[in-house]
């Protein structure tokens, strides 16, 4: 389950996303998912959710489904993702985010399909996408949002992948770890962006890297911060920028009362 240090875990990852993804589209062809479509909805759900409405308003925060990861191993193989989206909504969270990748992190798409209908929060569909048939197959399971990982993809295939989404009423969350990568986003046409404090090709974590890159985010683009922030002096440092929310899975997996921790991190996302 861990990966050694000094691995690039992220092409490891995608080359197992790559070889699933073809198997599945064998499987189900995409005019298959095309036939499960609904009625398009326009994109912006999960960004309306996520705006935090000035320096004064509470950062607003994504909580997270995650049964295991490549760094810490299991960290809540029993974890219902259903359950949890219900305690979140009750809980306040803006957003839930499912991570739905098996081979490293223990999901499954199908978890957005049994959540969907529990839940009226958005919901982000958290994978490591190297296809347009995996945003498709968000889209026919009834998620809010897909995660772009700007490492993962040529600039040419995120702005494709950004355009893809939102013809299928889909919001992108594009991932940036630095601020060259902020570039590439803004120029893809990303009007969401989560600053990953972690670095995915060797999942090391540091802290400095969404304060150092949030003031470099365009005022109208809304601006999340993932991957190390797990406790009230992580959000008021992230409420003194312009950062609108945050996501957070590990200190919610780990918890023995998810309740109260989501209650105490609400109340210092408040201030």
């Amino acid at each position: 389950m861990h990966d050694a240090p000094g691995l690039d875990v992220l092409r490891r990852i995608a080359d197992d996303r790559r070889r699933r993804v073809a198997e599945r589209q064998t499987a189900v062809p995409s005019w298959r998912l095309r036939e499960r479509l609904g009625p398009a909805r326009p994109a912006g759900r999960l960004e309306r959710a996520l705006r935090r409405g000035g320096p004064d308003g509470a950062l607003r925060i994504i909580a997270e489904v995650k049964r295991a990861s490549p760094s810490k191993g299991e960290l809540c193989p029993a974890a219902d993702p259903v359950a949890f989206a219900r305690l979140y909504e009750a809980g306040g969270a803006a957003a839930v985010s499912l991570v739905t990748e098996p081979d490293h992190f223990r999901g499954d798409p199908s978890w957005v399909d049994a959540v969907r209908p529990a839940t009226s929060l958005p919901i982000l569909m958290k994978d490591f996408v190297v296809s347009d048939y995996q945003i498709l197959d968000a889209a026919a399971r009834g998620a809010d949002a897909v995660l772009l990982i700007a490492a993962l993809l040529s600039e040419t295939l995120l702005q494709r992948y950004v355009s893809d989404a939102r013809l299928l009423g889909l919001d992108a969350l594009v991932e940036v770890h630095d601020e060259a990568e902020l570039a590439i986003a803004v120029r893809a046409g990303a009007t969401l962006i989560g600053i990953n404090n972690r670095d995915l090709r060797t999942f090391a974590v540091d802290p400095d890297t969404a304060p150092r890159v949030l003031p470099r985010v365009p005022p109208l683009v809304t601006a999340v911060a993932e991957s190390g922030v797990s406790g009230p002096a992580d959000l008021a440092r992230l409420r003194a920028t312009r950062c609108d929310a945050v996501l957070i899975g590990e200190a919610f997996m780990t918890s023995p009362d998810p309740a109260a921790t989501l209650a105490a991190l609400r109340a210092a996302a408040a201030g």
